[in-house]
């Protein structure tokens, strides 16, 4: 599955993206995880990607990454503040499997 992680960069977006992919390594779900930032998600919305999820720090954007995602027909959502930590894996993968509706 691959996962689109809409962000601000820095070294918190970084600790998210392995959160997520160590927790899909321990559940057994294969996950391609990269995060971008929120002026290239148009161009890359039509690269493949499963799933959109977007970081608290730039949800004023959500609304046009949202727009930007029903164009590719890509699932989007918002990443839980809770779950924006270095252990915030399985609450990371447990909205991924429900934006993803498994």
């Amino acid at each position: 599955m691959r996962v689109l992680f809409v962000c601000s960069g820095g070294m918190s977006s970084a600790i998210v993206v392995q959160a997520l992919k160590k927790e899909g390594e321990k559940q057994g779900v294969e996950l391609d995880v990269q995060a971008v930032g929120t002026s290239d998600i148009e161009a890359e919305l039509n690269k493949g990607w499963d799933l959109v999820m977007v970081a608290p720090q730039v949800r004023h954007r959500m609304e046009s990454i949202q727009k930007a995602a029903d164009q590719a027909s890509v699932p989007c959502g918002a990443i839980p503040p809770q779950a924006y930590t270095p252990l915030g894996g399985p609450i990371l993968l447990k909205t991924v499997k429900q934006l993803m509706g498994i």
